[in-house]
């Protein structure tokens, strides 16, 4: 689709606004440096007010930096405004023209560019044939559900044929199910297309479904940046951990190579960034560890609830809350609220901060 695959650089940018109330600047993204592969897909993430929004403006020229430089390709593009700019915007609201249909719809941006009648409708039939909606062009966007609405918005941004789209929390307007099966939609499209996307959400499980790089933000700055593998196996600090996915935090001491005292018990864990003597902090997912008569650390049982595919428990490591998904628990031995046990789990299933 794209004429040309194009990679996005962020060069140290910040952007400062003044606070409404205490009128003190601060700063929304702070010196941030990114660089985006051509043809990737990759998710800006992070809680609200992090900054991952305010970036994704400064890429589309809704908003300047203060401090920096963005390059698409290897075009330095601070100076351009949005229409000049090789860049295309999902919005969030979809900001169709109600009083179009869907083919004048998608058509708007090559009207404006004025592109001749068959070219048009060349470009226009293929991608509604791309997106799902071929043999709908005639339907007014007002008879159309939150699903089909996104696509029409898909299809009038990449019919410009845009180096990069950008996309700010598209889905958010959509039940939880159809969430589901557009993100899958739009990975397909993006991967079709071979178009280079930047994706805006606080959805931890969308931007692992769709991203080859996700970068996490923390207050205006990058706490991370990694596949979505790197960045839930291999968090860099704890918020990070505790952003995507679920983790639990266990306290301890590294007493000598790969091994930490938890609590008096020693535990094997990677340690190798870590010198003996110094404390750390294990992350363990609940689905990497598991309840037994024998393990790593005992534990008091707290809570025992069925889910069907697994056994969701909590349990106490001293005076640490420790959560389990053991899943298949079929043929498992069950523990009951108030059972001794332990938390079993291998040093390959740690990760150490």
């Amino acid at each position: 689709m794209a004429k040309e695959k194009k990679g996005v650089r962020l060069e140290h940018i910040s952007k400062i606004y003044q606070d409404p109330k205490t009128k003190k600047d601060f700063y929304a993204v702070k010196d941030t440096s990114l660089t985006i592969e051509p043809g990737s897909f990759v998710t800006l993430l992070g809680p609200s007010g992090c900054g991952k929004t305010t970036t994704l403006r400064m890429i589309a020229g809704f908003e300047s930096p203060d401090e920096g430089e963005i390059y698409l390709g290897n075009e330095a593009i601070n100076a351009l405004t949005p229409n000049k700019r090789d860049t295309a915007m999902v919005f969030q609201s979809y900001a169709l023209l109600p009083h179009y249909n869907i083919f004048d719809n998608v058509a708007y941006g090559l009207k404006l560019r004025k592109l001749d009648k068959e070219t048009i409708k060349t470009k226009v039939m293929d991608i509604l044939k791309l997106v799902g909606l071929e043999g709908m062009e005639g339907r007014m966007t007002n008879q159309l559900s939150g699903g089909q609405q996104q696509r029409v918005a898909l299809a009038r941004a990449l019919v410009l044929e845009p180096g990069v789209l950008l996309f700010d929390e598209p889905l958010s307007n959509l039940d939880a199910k159809l969430r589901v099966s557009m993100r899958t939609e739009i990975r397909r499209i993006q991967q079709e297309a071979g178009i280079t996307a930047i994706y805006v959400t606080h959805d931890q499980s969308e931007a692992m479904a769709l991203s080859d790089q996700i970068i996490i933000m923390d207050k205006g700055v990058v706490a991370q940046i990694g596949t979505p593998q790197e960045v839930y196996y291999h968090p860099s600090n704890e918020f990070v951990a505790d952003f995507i996915g679920e983790a639990n935090f266990l306290r301890g001491k590294v007493t000598g190579q790969d091994t930490v005292d938890v609590g008096g018990h020693q535990v094997a864990a990677e340690t190798s960034r870590q010198g003996a003597g110094q404390d750390c902090t294990l992350v363990l997912r609940p689905e990497s560890a598991t309840l037994g008569d024998a393990g790593q650390l005992p534990c008091r049982v707290i809570l025992s609830c069925f889910m069907g595919s697994y056994q969701n428990y909590h349990v106490m490591v001293g005076d640490t809350l420790v959560k389990i998904t053991d899943f298949n628990p079929k043929s498992k031995k069950i523990y009951k609220v108030g059972d001794e046990a332990w938390v079993a789990f291998t040093k390959e299933d740690v990760h150490v901060l």
